[in-house]
């Protein structure tokens, strides 16, 4: 907190306080209304379009005291960056009030995320002599949705989806006192005045609904519920047939489902979970938590995470969900969409899209203006590292040290979120989707156009991927055209490593950004992703990579991960043992034709990615040969290498120098090849090789050290999603006297990647 402040008189004085942060919709207001008439001083607090803006006046001492920890005990929800405090002459007023909001500037405040129902809201939702007993859309001032809803800003109520719904007496009576917990909470309704729930093909309302629905899920019936940010499709997880007809409607092969579970008690009988795993899945955020499986199941269907030592667990989030869980087995809970598509909001179309999966919707009639899918983490060397920043996270901004043109970065073509640049804030949207289809294209679009009109900010640089396949590039050209403005193109990795410096404020600084991804179009026009940068001044040279392979059909290769073995094999000299799993994955007819297409170089795109490193060496050790989702057989190679306890080898690579240094596998993956040849376990292989990829790391990076580029080691990418390679990582690089940057606000993949392309975009233009 940074306080600008004076020699205070000793007669009475008036300051003006303007603070930023999360300070709106949160209950700060009523807060600091507390706080001054605790202490006798009059004044007024507002909301404005950057903050909340105060003055208070009276005896210096109580001013004194008012402002003396004024951050430290603001309400749960809010986030206070900064209170500037500054003289004004004092002023007639006998009160303090609390005034009407700001609606004439540009906006420039931080929107708060939805928040899951807090503990007062659950003791009146369980309470019967409370007139909110079961209500399934109970909220305050510190829980209930927010983001979701928001039509405008300032947040208050009538920009918002709760503007359909007129307060009751006993509502408002609450909503305009400042001592109520309730006081200008926007979603505040109850049974007589608000949202209501029902079930259909019956019709049942409130209580009514939401038991029809459990009698349904017990039954074996696979339902759509509509929840915060969209709909979900629900069934007993425990159930297998029940999981496998979910599967089959929804087109999802192999994918793991999430589950909701009703308590942490039941979350522990379900998986092996560690304290920061609890505390984040119990957090205010609520996110999905990958955590182990049991070694005995847990009781889950094997067919919700089937060939993964993971599951991904929630508690409730929203009083619909904490009365559906309650007393039930543990529930899949997955996205309300067919497969690629993204997250269904409306009823109308729920009724369309989701009819034919489902036997039964428990639908609600509170407007979803912003869809927003559920959020993913996973716990990695004691941080939290996002896979998916979405609900309960988003649209939380990165403060950036500059301010700048406004700019909007569209992401790539896989795990899409969009980044408005505006003023000292990066604003993250929700998670979108995969790019590839109209539905995720028009997401996209109403996505944009919801953060512009909400911050009333026009893009004056659209900033996209360089490669020209990508829709979401596509879609950045037509915008930019039609409106007439610049369109900058930045290089996938430079982004991903520009995205953690910015989530760490560390622009200006030199760095060592190790990138180390699936796939992105390199500067060469070939196939990048296992990138070494030394970055200074915000300027990026390539100063290492892994030695380009072929990759044969390209996506058919990444579809089949054999191809991928057979390729390396092939290019490091070693002829293809039958006895190997990917020779024995592929018929004579394939076999033949993959010798003939690799000999001639037809259809062969060279590429230097280590998440397709990844996936062959997985298919060498026969964990996988072909995937039905994306990074399916670098996961199960992962959880390979967790289980070889005790495992202390390493393949090492061969660092070839060179401008750039060329990383060398062809040693490695030989000796993977012979190994598994000998009989050598999958599991010592898999502990193996990810132990040499953070020696390689180590190794690279102290290379570069001593030629000058510092000290400091980014690591960024997909391939950093992996626990077990971040851990070693870590460790081989602060054993070489490295600091290490690591996510912990946006996602390594490419659900970050906007970030990057929003600084990169306007540093260049």
């Amino acid at each position: 907190m940074m306080v600008a402040n004076s020699a205070q008189p000793r007669h009475e004085i008036r300051k003006r306080l303007s603070i930023t942060g999360v300070v709106q919709g949160v209950g700060f207001r009523p807060f600091v209304w507390r706080r001054a008439a605790r202490l006798g001083l009059s004044g007024w607090v507002e909301n404005g379009p950057a903050g909340v803006t105060a003055e208070v006046q009276g005896p210096a001492d109580r001013v004194q005291s008012f402002l003396e920890g004024l951050a430290e005990a603001a309400p749960p929800l809010a986030v206070v960056e900064r209170v500037d405090v500054e003289n004004v002459a004092v002023a007639q007023s006998a009160a303090f009030v609390i005034l009407a909001s700001d609606r004439g500037a540009r906006p420039n405040v931080a929107v708060p995320p939805d928040i899951a129902t807090c503990d007062a809201c659950l003791a009146e939702l369980q309470d019967p002599s409370n007139r909110r007993h079961h209500y399934p859309f109970i909220n305050c001032t510190n829980c209930g949705p927010r983001f979701t809803i928001i039509t405008g800003l300032p947040y208050d109520r009538p920009q918002t989806t709760m503007r359909e719904f007129s307060m009751c007496e006993s509502c408002a009576a609450e909503y305009a006192d400042p001592a109520d917990r309730r006081f200008h909470a926007q979603p505040n309704a109850c049974l007589r005045c608000g949202p209501t729930v029902w079930f259909t093909p019956s019709q049942h309302e409130s209580d009514g609904a939401i038991e029809a629905a459990r009698r349904a899920i017990r039954a074996g019936d696979v339902l759509a519920v509509k929840g915060l940010g969209g709909f979900h499709l629900v069934c007993d997880a425990t159930n297998a047939a029940a999981v496998n007809r979910l599967r089959e409607r929804k087109h999802r092969v192999g994918k793991p489902l999430a589950i909701m579970v009703a308590t942490v008690e039941q979350a522990l009988r379900c998986a092996v979970i560690d304290e920061q795993e609890l505390r984040l899945l119990a957090s205010r955020q609520r996110p999905i938590v990958l955590v182990r499986k049991r070694a005995d199941g847990g009781g889950i269907a094997t067919a919700v995470a089937p060939g993964t030592d993971f599951l991904g667990l929630m508690l409730p989030y929203s009083p619909l969900h904490h009365l559906l869980c309650a007393g039930m087995p543990p529930l899949v809970m997955t996205s309300g969409n067919l497969s690629e598509e993204p997250i269904v909001h409306e009823n109308r179309d729920a009724a369309i899209r989701l009819g034919p999966l489902v036997d039964g919707f428990l639908m609600h009639d509170r407007p979803i203006e912003v869809p927003c899918d559920d959020s993913v983490v996973r716990c990695v060397a004691g941080m939290t590292l996002p896979i998916r920043r979405s609900r309960g996270y988003a649209p939380l901004p990165v403060r950036l040290a500059h301010g700048g043109q406004s700019v909007l970065a569209v992401g790539g073509e896989l795990k899409a979120t969009l980044c408005l640049a505006h003023g000292d804030q990066a604003i993250m949207s929700q998670h979108i989707g995969d790019m590839g289809n109209l539905e995720t294209l028009d997401a996209l679009s109403r996505t944009a156009e919801h953060l512009m009109r909400l911050y009333r900010t026009t893009p004056e640089i659209v900033v996209a991927d360089l490669h020209p396949g990508y829709f979401s590039s596509q879609w950045a050209a037509g915008f930019a055209a039609e409106r007439r403005i610049p369109l900058v193109q930045v290089q996938h990795h430079e982004a991903h490593v520009a995205s953690l410096m910015a989530e760490h404020g560390r622009m200006d600084e030199p760095l060592i950004g190790v990138c180390f991804d699936g796939t992105g179009f390199g500067r060469d026009g070939t196939i990048w992703g296992g990138e070494v940068f030394a970055v200074r001044e915000f300027v990026f040279r390539r100063a290492a990579h892994l030695e380009p392979f072929p990759l044969p059909g390209g996506g058919a290769s990444i579809r089949h991960p054999w191809r991928i073995a057979l390729a390396m094999l092939h290019a490091a000299g070693y002829d293809w043992n039958e006895s190997l799993s990917p020779a024995q994955a592929a018929g004579e007819a394939e076999l033949r034709l993959l010798r003939q297409q690799l000999e001639r170089n037809l259809n062969c795109v060279a590429t230097s990615s280590m998440g397709r490193l990844f996936d062959g060496v997985a298919a060498l050790v026969g964990a996988q040969q072909s995937i039905t989702y994306e990074a399916e057989a670098a996961m199960n190679l992962e959880a390979l290498a967790a289980e070889a306890a005790g495992e202390s080898g390493a393949y090492r690579c061969a660092i070839n120098a060179g401008a750039p240094a060329l990383i060398g596998w062809q040693g490695v993956v030989r000796q993977i090849a012979a190994d598994a040849v000998a009989g050598v376990s999958a599991r010592a292989i898999a502990a193996r090789f990810h132990r040499g990829m953070a020696k390689m790391i180590a190794e690279v990076c102290g290379r570069l050290r001593l030629e000058g580029a510092g000290n400091t080691v980014g690591l960024t990418g997909g391939v950093f999603q992996n626990a077990v390679l971040v851990g070693q990582a870590i460790d081989e690089l602060h054993r070489a006297g490295f600091e290490v940057l690591c996510h912990e606000r946006v996602p390594p993949n490419d659900g970050g990647l906007a970030l990057g392309q929003a600084v990169l975009g306007r540093a260049g233009a």
